[in-house]
């Protein structure tokens, strides 16, 4: 039987964390309009890791998904924390002209 969930549903399933029995709770995942050479190249990746294109698969998922992503960061932070070490930088004021009217348009 297959069961589709929603995202919602899909949100519960991980907030209630990993399943208590393993052996009972396997889920499949159908991949379908997967491309013919990106198949292959599965099936290639697979026979060089000495796995079977599902293992594989499975494998890059895992990878793919455990993986932490990095926390975004502030620009301005950023340069500030590179900066810091060679004490700023102090430049110059540059001196401006007046503010020029704006045109008038109604004319």
């Amino acid at each position: 039987m297959t069961k589709v969930l929603s995202l919602k549903a899909a949100l519960a399933d991980l907030a209630e964390g990993p399943p208590r029995d393993r052996e009972t709770a396997v889920a499949t995942l159908t991949i379908r309009n997967l491309d013919d050479r990106l198949k292959a190249r599965l099936r290639i990746r697979a026979a060089q890791h000495g796995r079977s294109m599902e293992e594989e698969a499975r494998d890059i998922l895992r990878a793919a998904l455990s993986a932490q992503k990095p926390e975004p960061r502030n620009l301005a932070e950023a340069i500030r924390s590179r900066m810091a070490p060679l004490g700023g930088v102090d430049l110059p004021e540059v001196q401006r002209e007046a503010m020029r009217e704006p045109p008038d348009l109604g004319s």
